[in-house]
């Protein structure tokens, strides 16, 4: 019987290959194995170049890969003892389902290792040049799941309107509902808004604007609903700074603009 491998739960970051961490690469490039989310940017992809590479992806109106068949996958890999390395966008703890794989892998009794990667929850605001917190505007932020009103409807409703920023992962097609549940709990129609798409790569397009204005349906064509890009949606007064002299696509009016 072979001696047990490793799996590595590990960080793909934002996108840009230049902010994957030393020590990810480094597995990748080892790796027997890499099971990879399916909005991984190519390059880091290839990395792995020696390793089975398998696209397990779990995106919304698009076919997936059941999360009991990856962590099968994974265990049956170590036991066989390859290198194993999962690749998740952003951290793999996160909204990333990290947490049940790493406990599916303890249950099993094989040996992992998390290695973190940057959450696009502060890199994708980062990158528009909006800071997260601000002095004299937020002092903290919470971020949250928006694939499902049960994940973001309890969480939103507990925050204060606009005692902080709110991040939404994950919340494109859901945005006007996601607008219309602050909006009825006393959140301003002028709040500054903003979201930042693919961010840190080329494909990169922020907009700027109104919360107010994510309740327009008739926005919600093309890449902004497309469900095949990632985006993160920043609502809270630092949306409306501009750190950079110039925001990529910005548009103060609609939100396909």
């Amino acid at each position: 019987m072979a001696a047990p491998g490793l799996v590595s739960l590990v960080g793909a970051g934002p996108g840009d290959p230049e902010l994957l961490t030393i020590k990810a690469a480094r597995r990748l490039e080892s790796a027997d194995l890499l099971l990879y989310d399916g909005l991984v940017q190519p390059a880091l992809v290839a990395l792995a170049q020696d390793a089975q590479r398998f696209c397990v992806n779990k995106r919304a109106a698009q076919r997936t890969i059941a999360q009991t068949t990856i962590e099968r996958l994974m265990i049956r890999g170590a036991r066989r003892g390859k290198r194993v390395v999962r690749l998740k966008c952003g951290d793999p703890f996160v909204l990333g389902r990290g947490g049940e794989e790493a406990l599916a892998l303890g249950a099993a009794g094989v040996p992992f290792e998390v290695i973190p990667g940057i959450t696009a929850a502060v890199s994708a605001p980062g990158l528009a040049g909006i800071p997260v917190t601000h002095r004299g505007l937020a002092s903290g932020f919470t971020v949250v799941s928006g694939h499902a009103p049960e994940a973001y409807e309890p969480i939103l409703s507990a925050v204060a309107p606009g005692s902080m920023t709110v991040i939404i992962l994950m919340g494109l097609r859901r945005r006007a509902a996601i607008a219309r549940t602050l909006l009825e709990r006393g959140w301003r129609a002028g709040t500054p808004a903003a979201i930042v798409l693919s961010a840190s790569t080329p494909e990169m397009q922020v907009w700027t604007g109104r919360l107010d204005a994510l309740l327009d349906e008739r926005a919600a064509t093309g890449a902004w609903s497309a469900g095949g890009v990632p985006g993160t949606i920043v609502v809270g007064e630092v949306a409306g700074l501009q750190v950079y002299g110039e925001v990529l696509h910005h548009s103060s009016t609609g939100v396909g603009a």
